[in-house]
C-alpha cells in the first residue's frame, strides 16, 4: 500500500471525527459497556495498547476496558493434538471467559462487548456460541478474522484451527455464521490481508489456490465494513479501525484520534519470554528488570536507572511513573534468555499493559539468513512493513520486504552493524522515529527497537 494512499485515507478519517456532532458527549460515564480486548494469534495484552489509549482520549472509562491475555497465544497444528505452549480453540474460549467474567465482576455490568483482531474473531465466537458467552456478550466488533480459514482442504487437516474446510470452523459457522441477538460488526481489508488471499504463497504454497477469497473473513448476518489499503493487524490497530470500533460499541463516531497525554502517566506490565519456537505469554519469575530513560536521538542513558526490578511470580513489573515525552531502555535479564535491551518510545498515557516479551536472537532473519555479529532488530507490533511505507533502520529501506509484493507480510526486521564503537540506530516507520545503542562489548545480548504505531 503506497504511504500517500494511507495517509490520505487517515486525512480523511480524522476530518469526519474531529468535530463532533451535535449533542454529542465524547464522554460515555456509566453508559459504557466494558469492553473485552481479545488478541489474536502469538499475540498479547499488550497489542490494544494504543486503541485503549485512543478510548481514554474520547472520554471512555478506564475501568471498563480489558485486555485478554492468553497464556499460550499459538495455535497448535492440529486442535485434537496437545503442543508445548499452543493453545487449543476450547483453551482460548476458556481464557476470554475468565476476563469476560472478571469484567462483569469489576463493572457491575450485565454484559460486555467484545472487540477481537485475527484468530480472536473465531476465538469470541467460540466462546459465544460453546463456552457461556451468548447472554453475557452484546455485541462482536472482529477485525482481520480468519472467519473462513487461511486454506480450505476438504482432505487433510480436518483439526486444524484455520483450515476453513475442518472440523472447528465448519462447525463454528453453522447454523448462522452470527450469534443471534448479538449484533456483529466485521472490518477487514480490500485485498491487503494475508491471512485472505486466493493464492497460498503467506502459507507456504506459492501459485496454488488456498480455496479463499479476500472478503473470507466477511461473516453471512455481520455488518461487513471494507476498510482500503489496510494491512492484517491494522484492520484493528489504524486510526480508520478505531473511527469503526468507537462506532460499533459507542454508537457514534469518536470526538478525536489523536491519544490525549497525561501529566505523570503510570506503566507497568509483564515480562515474558519464547517456548517451543513460539511467543509466550506466561510470565516469567524472577526476571531481572533495569529501566533508564534514553536520549531520543542517541539512545544514550540519562542518569541512573529510573526502575530497578525483579519480578515476582506474576512476572509483573512496575507501577513506574514516566514522563509523557521521554523515551526509555528496558533491560531485561532472565534465565533461559539472552540479555535484551528494548527501545521504546515515550508512554503518552498510563497502561497496565506495557508488556516486555523477550524474543531469541534468531527472531529476525533478513531474506531467511541471521545476520552475524552486533545487530539491531526492529518490530512494529500493531502492522507490517509494506513495499511503499517509508520505514528505514540505520538509515535504510527495512530488509526483507519482498521488492514486488503488495501485500504486506513482514513486521520484523533487522540490521547488522559493523562498527565497533557504540553507537545509534534510529528505526522508523511513518514519522514514528526511535532511536537504539549498539553495544558491541556484549556480543551475547539482543537488541529491540519496538515501534508504537
Amino acid at each position: 500500500m503506497a504511504l500517500f494512499y494511507r495517509r490520505a485515507l487517515a486525512a480523511l478519517a480524522l476530518a469526519l471525527v474531529v468535530t463532533p456532532a451535535a449533542g454529542q458527549d465524547a464522554a460515555m460515564g456509566d453508559s459504557a459497556p466494558p469492553i473485552v480486548f481479545v488478541h489474536g494469534d502469538r499475540d498479547g495484552a499488550g497489542f490494544w495498547t494504543t486503541t485503549l489509549w485512543r478510548f481514554e482520549s474520547n472520554g471512555y472509562p478506564a475501568d471498563f476496558l480489558f485486555a485478554a491475555d492468553i497464556d499460550h497465544p499459538a495455535a497448535p497444528t492440529l486442535d485434537t493434538v496437545p503442543e508445548e505452549n499452543r493453545s487449543s480453540t476450547g483453551d482460548a474460549a476458556s481464557a476470554v471467559a475468565t476476563t469476560v467474567d472478571r469484567a462483569l465482576a469489576e463493572t457491575g455490568a450485565a454484559q460486555v462487548a467484545i472487540v477481537a483482531h485475527g484468530r480472536g474473531c473465531q476465538t469470541a465466537r467460540n466462546y459465544v456460541k460453546n463456552f457461556g458467552g451468548a447472554a453475557k456478550v452484546a455485541r462482536l466488533v472482529l477485525a482481520g478474522c480468519l472467519s473462513h480459514g487461511a486454506y480450505r482442504n476438504p482432505q487433510e487437516q480436518l483439526d486444524a484451527e484455520f483450515n476453513g474446510a475442518g472440523h472447528f470452523l465448519t462447525s463454528l459457522n453453522a447454523g448462522g455464521e452470527v450469534p443471534e441477538g448479538i449484533p456483529t460488526t466485521v472490518l477487514r481489508s480490500d485485498r491487503f490481508d494475508l491471512y485472505a488471499q486466493p493464492d497460498g504463497r503467506f502459507i507456504g504454497l506459492p501459485g496454488e489456490s488456498t480455496g479463499v477469497s479476500y472478503d473470507a473473513p466477511a461473516l453471512e448476518g455481520a455488518d461487513n465494513l471494507v476498510l482500503e489499503g489496510l494491512d492484517h493487524r491494522e484492520t484493528a490497530t489504524a486510526p480508520e479501525a478505531f473511527i469503526a470500533i468507537h462506532n460499533a460499541v459507542a454508537g457514534q463516531p469518536p470526538a478525536r484520534l489523536d491519544i490525549e497525554p497525561e501529566t505523570a502517566p503510570q506503566i507497568s506490565g509483564e515480562i515474558s519470554g519464547w517456548a517451543n519456537g513460539a511467543p509466550t505469554n506466561v510470565a516469567l519469575e524472577g526476571a531481572r528488570l533495569t529501566v533508564y530513560a534514553v536520549d531520543a536521538e542517541t539512545a544514550e542513558r540519562q542518569g541512573e536507572p529510573v526502575l530497578r526490578q525483579t519480578v515476582a511470580a506474576d512476572g509483573r513489573y512496575g507501577p513506574l511513573t514516566v514522563e509523557p515525552d521521554q523515551p526509555y531502555e528496558f533491560v531485561v535479564e532472565a534465565e533461559g534468555h539472552p540479555t535484551t535491551r528494548i527501545y521504546r518510545a515515550a508512554f503518552p498515557r498510563s497502561t497496565e499493559i506495557a508488556d516486555l516479551r523477550l524474543f531469541p536472537a534468531e527472531a529476525a532473519p533478513v531474506a531467511g539468513q541471521l545476520l552475524s555479529g552486533e545487530v539491531v532488530n526492529m518490530m512494529r507490533p500493531r502492522g507490517y512493513f509494506g513495499i511503499d511505507d517509508n520505514a528505514t533502520l540505520d538509515a535504510l529501506p527495512v530488509a526483507s520486504r519482498p521488492e514486488a509484493e503488495p501485500v504486506p507480510a513482514v513486521w520484523i526486521s533487522a540490521v547488522a552493524v559493523p562498527d565497533t564503537a557504540a553507537r545509534a540506530v534510529i528505526g522508523g516507520f511513518d514519522g514514528e522515529t526511535i532511536a537504539a545503542r549498539t553495544t558491541p562489548d556484549d556480543a551475547s545480548d539482543v537488541i529491540w527497537i519496538e515501534l508504537r504505531d
